[in-house]
């Protein structure tokens, strides 16, 4: 379901009678799905028929062939075990799809008494939502979240953002993520504003997350009003710390941590899970309240140290009273005995003429442990000279950390998971068969 009031108001149903809402993208392609689908256990799936051209129910059916085959009556698919209805609407629906009628018919046989019942027996420490994401480098996680962090954390962001009653929030990006949820829907309903839903949100953007952006896209979102997000994910239901300035030179992935929000307690650790001295880099470890209190069907431990703190992955030193992010644990690149971050390299060549965005990833090499190479989109189609650019790199960077290896790509080349995020080991792949190279 993309943005607008069914999603609002299907959300709101599932959550007053304390099932559990299990929001997906609209990006999601059929593997995906089938994945999702599976892993999250759904027993019902409310499909929006059509969305900016899409028709869902037809990608539905690519992803499970046997639903369209199917006839009328429960469902039992062995790809998706758990599931046992489907609706949406249209004249045209597969004999195994329901129409939304399917259960708003339904609704007459629940009586005003057994609804106030069921709504009663709904807790702050009910399960509410679960949410699935994917990193660059694994593959899609549910993330479990209760009503009463929701809630608590739709107060604070409502209070963060300064929404006023009657106020009008246009909602930037897609509320079946944790940012458009957390940063617009639900604030915005506590205040008593008026959510927008434009078509076209921030996710369908040139700008692929994951990466560090272009002056053009710094410029821009500089311009946004305060506060200045620091770090944040769908475990920690949204941003948790925020920055007294937009962004620090020769960390432009992320603004730095100068403030943490309520509800969290954060440290920086070693591989040990023992904290790092100050300007040592270590791992962000979040707990509190406001974290997840679990993944679906993952072990506890896998994520969790034994104290409690959630390992985000998330590369970060102390600086004083401000923590800086220096990139993702699972993209540093091990060269030749030292440590490369992407980011870095990233930034460098961003700064070079000709060059609109690059992409810096480690590949598999005998003599160095890894050797670090570089996709390069150029500016207004230029042809890029990769020994001038080579040459211009080695004035500013540490000679282990210039790529030995390139291509230019163009901006559609780019691959990313349907939440956006730069695919990155896509981009290992295709560096690796441009290069000749085994992985």
């Amino acid at each position: 379901c993309g943005n607008g009031p069914q999603f609002a108001l299907i959300l709101a149903a599932v959550a007053r009678i304390g099932a559990i809402a299990i929001p997906i993208s609209t990006m999601i392609r059929a593997n995906e799905l089938v994945r999702v689908l599976r892993q999250s256990d759904v027993s019902g799936l409310i499909v929006q028929r059509s969305f900016m051209g899409y028709d869902y129910v037809q990608r539905l059916c690519e992803a499970l062939p046997g639903l369209c085959a199917g006839s009328e009556g429960v469902l039992a698919l062995a790809e998706v075990p758990y599931l046992r209805w489907v609706v949406s609407t249209g004249a045209d629906l597969p004999s195994a799809v329901q129409d939304m009628r399917f259960l708003t018919d339904a609704a007459a046989a629940v009586s005003e008494a057994v609804l106030a019942a069921v709504e009663s027996e709904v807790n702050p420490a009910d399960q509410l939502i679960e949410i699935y994401t994917s990193g660059s480098m694994a593959l899609p996680k549910g993330v479990r979240h209760n009503h009463g962090p929701i809630l608590f954390r739709t107060h604070y962001l409502r209070s963060m953002l300064g929404m006023q009653r009657g106020a009008e929030v246009t909602a930037q990006l897609p509320m079946f993520w944790v940012g458009g949820l957390m940063m617009y829907l639900l604030p915005s309903l506590e205040a008593g504003a008026t959510t927008l839903c434009p078509t076209r949100t921030l996710n369908n953007s040139r700008v692929a997350m994951g990466s560090v952006l272009t002056d053009d896209d710094l410029a821009m979102l500089s311009k946004q009003p305060k506060p200045w997000w620091g770090l944040g994910m769908s475990e920690t239901i949204g941003p948790y710390s925020y920055a007294d300035e937009f962004r620090v030179p020769g960390y432009p992935l992320c603004a730095p941590m100068d403030h943490f929000a309520d509800g969290y307690e954060i440290r920086l650790a070693d591989a040990d899970d023992n904290p790092v001295a100050e300007g040592e880099v270590g791992e962000m470890q979040v707990r509190g309240y406001a974290v997840t209190p679990g993944l679906h069907k993952i072990e506890r431990d896998t994520y969790f140290t034994a104290d409690g703190y959630y390992r985000t992955g998330d590369m970060c030193f102390r600086q004083g009273s401000r923590v800086l992010f220096v990139g993702r644990g699972g993209d540093m690149i091990k060269t030749a005995g030292s440590n490369v971050s992407p980011a870095e390299v990233e930034m460098e060549l961003q700064s070079l003429d000709g060059v609109e965005a690059a992409y810096v990833v480690g590949l598999p090499d005998k003599e160095r442990g890894q050797l670090v190479v570089a996709a390069v989109v150029a500016k207004d189609g230029r042809t890029l000279d990769f020994a001038e650019l080579e040459a211009q790199l080695r004035k500013g960077l540490s000679g282990y950390k210039v790529p030995r290896g390139w291509a230019q790509i163009t901006r559609e080349d780019v691959p990313t998971l349907h939440s956006n995020k730069v695919a990155r080991r896509q981009i290992e792949a295709m560096m690796a068969e441009r290069l000749g190279r085994p992985l």
